[in-house]
C-alpha cells in the first residue's frame, strides 16, 4: 500500500535568525546540506517517494533545489500557503496534492529517527485514524505531554504544565487515514494540536500513540542546531546524506590547515578556509568563509562568507553572512551578529544581538 508524506515547512524560523532571513530553516546548511534533505533522503529510504511540502515563507527556495525531487529519488511537490494557516491549516491546505490512502505529516524542523517503516506498519495493523509518534524527554514541563492507556491509545493531549502527568510528548511526526485530513477546517488557522487532535478525541476517533526511543531534536534553536548537525556528522542521528560519520566533515573545496583542529562533529562548508592553529569545535561553519590562523569556535554556527581573523573567539553564538569578527573580539553567551556587521579589531563584546 501507498503512503504519502508531507513536510510542513511554513515558518519563518525566528528563533534562528539572523540566518534565516536569507533561507528558511529547513534548508540552512546541517551536516553540509540542507536539513531537510536529511529527511527526503531517509523517506526514500523507507520506500516512501510522494512527498508534498507545505511551503510558505521564501518558497522558491524550495522549489530551485528541489525542483521535482526526481535527483533525490522522489516525486516532489510544493503546495504554497498565502497566509499563515497553522499546523492543521497547513496540512489542509495539501489535501488537493495527496494519493494515498495513507499520509505522513512531519513538523519541518525536527530530526527523528524512529524506523518510519514500522511506525507506518504499527499504524495499519491497529487501524487508527490518527497514529502519533511520541517520544520521552527528561523535562517535559517546557512541551504539551501525551497521556496513553495500556493500549497505546491517546487519552488527552495536555498544555505545558509545571506537573506533567507524563514525559511523553509529541514528536512532531503523524500517521493519518487520508479521509481525516478532509474533516480539518480549510482556509483558516487550525492548530493541529490544540483544535485537531483534541476535536477527534471527543468524536470518538480511534487516536494511537506510537512511542519510539530513537533519536529526536527539535532544530529550532541556535544550540540545538549546531548539536543536530554535529550529531549527524558524528552518525548519532541517522541519515543516508552522512554515509561516513565522523569527527569532522570537509564539504569539497574546503581548505583546512593541517595545523588547525576541527572535531566534535563540526562541517566545514564548501570553499571555506581555516588557518594553522584554529579550534573549531561542535560547529557548524557555513561556504565560502574564512577562519584565520588561531581563532577558537565552540558550539557555534557562522554563516556564508564570514571572515574570522586571527585570535578572536566565539562560543554559542550565531553569525550571519558576510560578517566580519575582528581579531581579538571575543563574542559569548549566545550573541548573535547580522548579515554584513564588521565588528572592529581588539573590541570586546559580549552582547547578545550586534
Amino acid at each position: 500500500m501507498a503512503t504519502d508524506a508531507v513536510i510542513l515547512v511554513g515558518g519563518f524560523g525566528t528563533r534562528l535568525r539572523p540566518l534565516t532571513l536569507s533561507a528558511p530553516k529547513p534548508m540552512l546548511p546541517t551536516a553540509g546540506v540542507p536539513f531537510l534533505t536529511h529527511l527526503v533522503l531517509r523517506l526514500r529510504e523507507a520506500g516512501i517517494t510522494h512527498v508534498v511540502l507545505g511551503t510558505s515563507y521564501r518558497a522558491e527556495v524550495f522549489e530551485d533545489y528541489f525542483g521535482d525531487g526526481s535527483r533525490f529519488g522522489v516525486d516532489l511537490r510544493c503546495v504554497v500557503e498565502k497566509e499563515a494557516l497553522g499546523t492543521g491549516g497547513g496540512i489542509r491546505n495539501v489535501a488537493s496534492a495527496l494519493r494515498a490512502d495513507t499520509v505522513l505529516v512531519f513538523n519541518g524542523d525536527n530530526m527523528i529517527g524512529v524506523d518510519l517503516v514500522d511506525f507506518v506498519e504499527s499504524h495499519r495493523k491497529t487501524d487508527a485514524d490518527v497514529t502519533l509518534c511520541l517520544t520521552r524527554v527528561e523535562d517535559a514541563r517546557a512541551y504539551g505531554c501525551v497521556p496513553t492507556d495500556a493500549d497505546g491509545r491517546v487519552e488527552a493531549f495536555l498544555e505545558k504544565d509545571p506537573n506533567p502527568v507524563t514525559d511523553q510528548i509529541n514528536a512532531g511526526l503523524y500517521a493519518f487515514k487520508r479521509r481525516l485530513i478532509d474533516t480539518i477546517p480549510a482556509g483558516r488557522p487550525v492548530s493541529v494540536e490544540k483544535e485537531t487532535f483534541p476535536g477527534l478525541l471527543r468524536s470518538g476517533a480511534d487516536v494511537r500513540g506510537y512511542l519510539t526511543t530513537g533519536y529526536w531534536r527539535d532544530f529550532g534553536t541556535p544550540a540545538d542546531f549546531v548539536q543536530g548537525s554535529a550529531d549527524l556528522v558524528r552518525g548519532v542521528a541517522p541519515s543516508p546524506a552522512v554515509p561516513r560519520p565522523g569527527e569532522r566533515l570537509l564539504m569539497p573545496g574546503a581548505s583546512v590547515s593541517p595545523k588547525a583542529k576541527i572535531y566534535g562533529g563540526s562541517t566545514i562548508g564548501a570553499r571555506t578556509a581555516v588557518g594553522a592553529g584554529a579550534d573549531i569545535d561542535g560547529s557548524a561553519v557555513f561556504e565560502d568563509a574564512r577562519i584565520a590562523a588561531g581563532a577558537v569556535i565552540r558550539r557555534s554556527i557562522v554563516g556564508n562568507r564570514v571572515t574570522v581573523h586571527p585570535g578572536a573567539l566565539l562560543e554559542d553564538c550565531v553569525i550571519g553572512d558576510d560578517a566580519v569578527i575582528g581579531a581579538g573580539i571575543e563574542l559569548r553567551y549566545g550573541a548573535r551578529v547580522w548579515p554584513g556587521v564588521h565588528l572592529a579589531e581588539g573590541s570586546i563584546r559580549f552582547s547578545s544581538d550586534l
